[in-house]
């Protein structure tokens, strides 16, 4: 407590005390409490009241609130009237529990409807700026929590405080909002753009130097004071243009930007002035695209966004985007109209109040900016209630009957009707992002095979198939056994790859329907067992083959580096003093011919080429810069072939497995493992298999394909 003031050092020795007194109630309140990675709870508030000091430039009796807020939250008996602080810290308080009392299912993942709760709890729009410092915190720390409540907050996140605090103008929050929601959202993708985007500073770094050179002395002859800065988009940023252009990393000409920010005087006809004479200046060195010249100095956009932007072509050929804009403008760029009065140490009573009623406009109307600019919510997926508030996870599609199933097996069963958000419907009812769902049941309810042409979630379908076909499923525990002990005695296994061919051979749709089969005589079990071992046959045949193949091939590979030709899988650049080393691929992250890939130097085993989403590149390039070796593949591969494993999810119906082989099959990739476990749980089998394959378009045809079939809802690539 003693220090506490220390770490915020731009209030006035009023303010400080205010502080103080506010975080010694805070202190000792939670002084039990901890978060989840074990830290004492008041780090929460600290961190904070930190961001709305420092980051947003909120006054004091805002941190005070923080502090007070956190503490009668956890300890609503504490009384703070006692206390002699401002009325205003009272209202903020009592605004933040109240708001802190809203459940998603009470907005229904609606920003408007959160935006109304928020009007309707706290009639100080500081409270709702506080809120979104507060969701900033919890999402800086979002590791600590456990995967399901972390899945909420980031839907959260997404759905209600991104649009928040876009429309208040709170962009760097909102930016960095993203690019966390990104980095748990799109792991991968995250971590690909982030690499790239470290393996390619040097070369940001370069192009700028070597752009603003013969500028210099023109510049500094004019009197124009400046300051060069590099904008990087965001790793969200560079992934919504890398989709919405439908283009790779290397596509987006914009990753970064040259900035000009001007020194000046803040008037509205002296920076435009500046701004015209150092765009004419950049464009007489340089060849101007004038398609892109983007005029907001002269058109400011409606939120106020102020810049000359334009894209020119170096000496070298390539394009660079360039943004000129005073520091006033930088400055509300940055921090939208917030930056009139977060200066640490001055005072700006009459822009902070100025603020603050945009801040009320914008929660008392609708949002007026365009939908583009928000993150948009998964498109496979709807995000419904029970009426106790919990979260449920659906597929887009889903009804009434499947929410059911999704509750509990049983009550889908007996499911008879359901209630939504009050309104009374019937089971073929589809749900929609925000619904709060009642399931209304009888008795005497009982599934038909109607039920199966509108449920969409393989848990509903597994377990009306059950209910209908039981005697069926009573046949198929009798065949299975009997099949069981015959293979047992014969010594012999019956895999998952084996079964999923022997149903599509004998054109069974079903494991059960096979199974009742074997129990009726339709199949004879000595049919299986001659099946097995020629199949046994056949594949220790291909095995040795395929041995023999490899031995073959590694032997070629076994000469030295200096006497490799260009027909290679690989090229090293830049490798002249690099003889004698050979290559190797990664065995974490399996790179495939055309991958984006890139080279490590080890000390003892060569070059490691690694794919550039790989879980390792981020440290590696990092810590040993100097070892990392440019790389690229051969025009065309040489006849080797690469490894890859794949994990598919699919629901719990066989007949997929046969016809994820038959894909495999299709294409150039041969399949070296494949292995299958059964979620019981969750109605689904998951699926890992390696396959080999010549190239990286040949794994995206089996991708692709697999991906499209119907009972397949998730493939990935590790």
């Amino acid at each position: 407590m003693d220090t506490i003031h220390q770490r915020f050092p731009q209030y006035d020795e009023g303010g400080q005390a205010l502080i103080d007194k506010a975080y010694a109630i805070a202190s000792a309140a939670l002084a039990d409490e901890t978060r989840g990675n074990g830290h004492p709870f008041i780090e929460h508030p600290v961190n904070v009241a930190l961001i709305a000091a420092d980051e947003i430039g909120l006054p004091a009796d805002c941190v005070a609130a923080v502090f007070l807020h956190e503490a009668t939250r956890k300890h609503p008996e504490i009384d703070l009237h006692s206390g002699g602080f401002p009325e205003d810290v009272y209202k903020m308080v009592e605004g933040l529990n109240k708001i802190a009392t809203i459940k998603p299912k009470d907005t229904r993942l609606e920003a408007e409807s959160y935006k109304k709760l928020i009007v309707q709890y706290s009639t100080d729009p500081r409270v709702t700026v506080l809120k979104i410092a507060d969701r900033l915190e919890v999402m800086r720390h979002l590791e600590m929590f456990p995967k399901a409540s972390r899945e909420k907050k980031i839907l959260e996140t997404l759905m209600l405080y991104i649009p928040l605090a876009h429309q208040l103008g709170l962009y760097n929050i909102k930016s960095e909002m993203e690019d966390i929601y990104f980095r748990f959202a799109e792991p991968e993708q995250y971590r690909a753009i982030t690499n790239k985007l470290k393996a390619t500073e040097r070369d940001r770094i370069r192009l700028t130097e070597e752009f603003i050179e013969p500028l210099k002395k023109t510049l500094s002859d004019d009197g124009i004071h400046y300051k060069l800065k590099i904008r990087t988009k965001t790793a969200y940023s560079i992934w919504r243009k890398m989709q919405k252009q439908k283009v790779p990393f290397e596509g987006v000409y914009d990753v970064f930007a040259i900035r000009f920010i001007i020194d000046c005087e803040p008037d509205a006809k002296t920076e435009k002035d500046l701004c015209w004479k150092v765009y004419s200046y950049v464009t007489e060195e340089y060849e101007a695209d004038t398609k892109r010249l983007r005029d907001w100095v002269t058109n400011p956009k409606p939120n106020g966004y102020e810049s000359l932007h334009i894209t020119v072509k170096n000496k070298s050929g390539a394009y660079l985007e360039v943004q000129i804009r005073t520091k006033r403008m930088d400055d509300e760029a940055e921090n939208g109209q917030a930056s009139h009065w977060s200066y640490k140490g001055i005072k700006h009573e009459a822009q902070l109040d100025k603020w603050l009623t945009s801040v009320r406009y914008a929660l008392e109307h609708p949002h007026e900016g365009s939908p583009d600019e928000l993150p948009q919510p998964p498109s496979k997926e709807i995000f419904v209630f029970t009426p106790s508030g919990e979260l449920r996870i659906l597929p887009a599609g889903a009804t009434v009957l499947d929410f059911a199933f999704n509750i509990h097996s049983g009550l889908g069963v007996r499911c008879a009707g359901g209630r939504i958000n009050g309104k009374a419907v019937s089971i073929r009812e589809k749900l929609k992002t925000g619904d709060v769902v009642d399931i209304m049941s009888g008795k005497n309810q009982k599934p038909s095979s109607d039920w199966l042409n509108f449920v969409v979630t393989s848990k509903a379908r597994n377990r009306i198939k059950q209910e209908l076909n039981e005697e069926e499923y009573k046949k198929a525990a009798q065949g299975k056994e009997l099949l069981g002990r015959r293979l047992k005695n014969w010594k012999l296994e019956l895999t998952d790859e084996v079964l999923a061919e022997l149903l599509k051979k004998l054109k069974y749709a079903t494991l059960n329907s096979f199974y009742a089969a074997v129990a009726g005589g339709d199949v004879d079990v000595n049919d299986v067992k001659n099946y097995i071992l020629d199949r046994d046959r056949l594949n220790a045949e291909a095995i040795e083959a395929a041995k023999e193949a490899e031995a073959e091939r590694l032997g070629a590979r076994s000469a030295e580096w200096g006497n490799r030709h260009s027909s290679d899988d690989i090229l090293v650049l830049n490798a002249r003093d690099l003889k004698g080393l050979d290559y190797k691929m990664s065995k974490c992250c399996h790179p495939v011919f055309g991958d984006d890939v890139f080279g490590f130097v080890t000390r003892t085993e060569g070059i490691k080429i690694h794919r550039i989403s790989c879980p390792n590149a981020a440290r590696l390039i990092s810590a040993y810069p100097y070892r990392i070796q440019k790389v690229k593949w051969a025009d065309s591969p040489t006849g080797g072939s690469f490894q890859s494993t794949l994990k598919i999810v699919t629901d719990n119906e066989s007949s997929v497995i046969g016809q994820i082989t038959e894909i495999v099959n299709t294409f150039k990739a041969s399949l070296r493992t494949f292995n299958v476990s059964e979620n019981n749980r969750g109605g689904t089998y998951e699926i890992t298999m390696r396959i080999s394959v010549p190239s990286n378009m040949e794994l995206d045809k089996v991708i692709s394909q697999i991906r499209i079939l119907k009972h397949v809802t998730k493939v990935s690539r590790s």
